[in-house]
């Protein structure tokens, strides 16, 4: 594997400005056309390459989570891919420092990470900076040690994430149906109680839109109408309630017309 930083002459912690100069400088010095020869033909190859890894974020993020920290330790050198997200600090190094604390058995770390960077940026997305795979497994993981420390909403919503992309995207394929049946014992069994009826809400209705089925549903209804009730707005409980008594009676419906 190339060190795309080392072929396009750029620090690791180029910005992507730097990059594409970086590219458009090399592209102009090694081209065919402009030397007159063949000769620079492969490292051509290898700037374009390059290019392509780094001017990616996603392919950029892999690069420098795996290959690049790899490279490192191969040679034995004192760097400290760790320390270096921690000294860039923007959103995207915070991303790939939440995901590599949990490749390296630091759980509470990237727990506390994620939390601290959800509080404070309206706008965090781990899935923005990661391939689709690479979200889907490390999120589900991530999931998991949230609702071990009791932060299930923010587990929910991981889990919501993924769920929206499997539909879209069969990735988990065999595995999903334990993916599907975690998420639902959050939002029946953990998150009331754990968290104020606003937020709680706000996960049940989200999970309306997850085609979890009838039955489901109307269980998620009825905790709202709960949650509508204890906040004192009983005209949206009692419409909640309804909804509730109709899915019910479609469900039934249901299974009656199956046996």
């Amino acid at each position: 594997m190339i060190n795309c930083y080392k072929v396009l002459g750029v620090p690791p912690t180029a910005t992507a400005s730097e990059i594409r100069r970086a590219y458009r400088k090399k592209v102009k010095e090694l081209h065919p056309d402009a030397t007159g020869t063949h000769d620079t033909a492969k490292e051509f190859d290898l700037v374009v390459k390059a290019y392509q890894i780094l001017s990616d974020s996603k392919t950029r993020s892999i690069f420098d989570s795996a290959v690049w920290e790899k490279e490192h330790r191969t040679k034995k050198t004192t760097f400290d891919y760790r320390a270096w997200l921690m000294e860039r600090g923007d959103q995207e190094s915070m991303a790939k420092l939440i995901f590599f604390d949990l490749w390296h058995n630091r759980e509470d770390d990237a727990v506390a990470l994620f939390k601290k960077m959800n509080t404070e940026h309206a706008d965090f997305s781990l899935k923005h900076w990661f391939t689709r795979e690479e979200f889907m497994d490390y999120g589900f993981i991530l999931s998991e040690e949230l609702v071990f420390r009791g932060e299930y909403y923010d587990a929910f919503i991981l889990l919501e994430q993924i769920i929206r992309l499997e539909y879209t995207y069969d990735y988990f394929r065999l595995f999903f149906p334990e993916v599907i049946a975690f998420t639902k014992n959050i939002l029946k069994q953990k998150l009331e109680g754990s968290v104020n009826d606003e937020l709680a809400l706000d996960a049940w209705e989200r999970a309306l839109d997850l085609e979890f089925g009838p039955s489901d549903d109307a269980f998620f209804l009825n905790k709202m109408a709960a949650a509508y009730k204890r906040m004192g707005d009983f005209a949206t409980a009692e419409i909640c309630q309804q909804e509730a008594v109709k899915l019910g009676k479609k469900n039934k419906e249901k299974i009656d017309d199956q046996t």
